[in-house]
This record gives structure tokens, C-alpha cells and sequence, in this order.
């Protein structure tokens, strides 16, 4: 990414000064790397066998309603065997539409914040707690919550990511098991099957509340310490 969009996206956020992380960078290549290892649980092979029939139960599930109404499901997508696993909400319109994750100009904005920290959308696995559009984008119902719970804790399991983004209300939420408010949610260390889950902003909120686009910045770095402090 050029050095002038990052350090303009960093001071949108009220970021001043920007300093590159090369020790990061440094861990995720050597995280890349390991993946190729035979004795990694990560290992190419073992992922694939059964990612393909999760991502096929998923394309014809008709465990709820919402199937009669969806363009087509959203599985997710990016890379299997990710250090970062992003969860948002719901699929919206253009999701739908495109079967894929955060589209539009919140895409925009979730790739700019991955950059960030080093990062990019292919290095890490983007889904969401439904893989189909809520009629309207409304927020998900309990039953629906309950009909994709297996697809997401596959998804989780297949994956084995160090650390777990929850964007948004509703995806902290649902992932959390609890009614508290974003605010409380934000800025501790939760866990979802044993991996570490840190609350985050969703793109499509900051992009109408630009002041707490600083506070996203606090989000991610506090999710980089806890992957720092867990292989500590």
C-alpha cells in the first residue's frame, strides 16, 4: 500500500504519527510459513476435505426462513487457515447480491484498517454470524442466530485463528453470549471456544461517526497486543 493513503487513513483516525510494525509483519511471514509445515494442525490438505462440504452445506441449507428470501448464502471468505478471523453481523443488500462479505465502501474501510496493522483482506478469514440477508438488513433472530451457530463454530474450528475480531453490536453480542453494550464490550479480551475475541467497531457505524475512527485504532492495537501476549 502506498505510505501516503496509510498515513492519511491514520490521521482520519487522529493518528499523528505512523510507525511501521516490521516486528509484526515479521511474525505473520513466519506465521505464513509454518502453514506449509506437514506437522502443522493448519496443514492445506486436512482444511480443504472439509471446508469444501461445510461451504456446501452452507450454499443449500435450508435450516430457517431466510433461505426463501436470499439471493445466496455468504460463507465468507479470504484465507482458511488465518491468524484472524473477522465476525460481522448479517450479509446486507450487496452481500447478498455478491456472496461476499463487507462490500461497498464499508469494504473499503475494513481493508484500510487491516492495512493498518499490516494486514491485508487476503491474510485473514471475513464472515459473518448469518451467511443469509435478513429481510430489510434488520438484526438477526434468535432462531436464525441458532440455525448458522454450527456453520460459525466450523468455521472457528477448521481455522484454529489466533484471535477473533467481533465488528460490531450485534456480532460481539451473539459471539459473546451477552446483552452488554458495545462501549463495556470494547477494550477487554473475551474468548469464543477457547480463542481470544476482541470487540471492534463496525466500518459501515465509522463511517458516520469519523471521531471514533481513533477509537477503532485503539481497537486494533489492543487486538495485536493480545495475540503479542498470548504467544508471549
Amino acid at each position: 500500500m502506498d505510505n501516503a493513503l496509510r498515513l492519511q487513513y491514520l490521521e482520519a483516525m487522529g493518528i499523528d504519527v505512523w510507525v511501521p510494525r516490521a516486528s509484526v509483519q515479521n511474525e505473520q511471514q513466519v506465521s505464513s510459513d509454518s502453514a506449509t509445515d506437514n506437522d502443522d494442525p493448519k496443514t492445506q490438505e486436512s482444511a480443504t476435505d472439509n471446508w469444501d462440504v461445510l461451504q456446501a452445506e452452507v450454499a443449500n441449507c435450508t435450516k430457517c426462513a431466510l433461505c426463501a428470501t436470499r439471493t445466496q448464502t455468504v460463507f465468507g471468505s479470504g484465507n482458511k487457515q488465518a491468524d484472524w478471523m473477522l465476525v460481522g453481523e448479517a450479509p446486507g443488500q450487496h452481500e447478498d447480491e455478491q456472496g461476499l462479505p463487507f462490500v461497498g465502501n464499508a469494504r473499503l474501510l475494513l481493508t484500510e484498517m487491516l492495512r493498518a496493522i499490516g494486514l491485508t483482506r487476503e491474510e485473514v478469514f471475513i464472515t459473518n454470524i448469518l451467511k443469509c440477508r435478513p429481510p430489510n438488513n434488520r438484526d438477526p433472530h434468535a432462531d436464525e442466530v441458532e440455525s448458522c451457530n454450527d456453520y460459525l463454530q466450523r468455521q472457528q474450528q477448521l481455522i484454529k485463528p489466533k484471535i477473533i475480531l467481533a465488528v460490531g453490536r450485534v456480532a460481539a453480542q451473539t459471539l459473546l453470549k451477552t446483552d452488554e453494550s458495545l462501549a463495556r464490550l470494547r477494550g477487554r479480551v473475551h474468548a469464543f471456544n477457547n480463542t481470544p475475541v476482541v470487540v471492534v467497531y463496525h466500518p459501515a457505524y465509522l463511517l458516520g461517526s469519523l471521531p471514533d475512527k481513533r477509537k477503532a485504532w485503539q481497537d486494533l492495537t489492543h487486538a495485536m497486543q493480545t495475540i503479542k501476549n498470548n504467544e508471549g
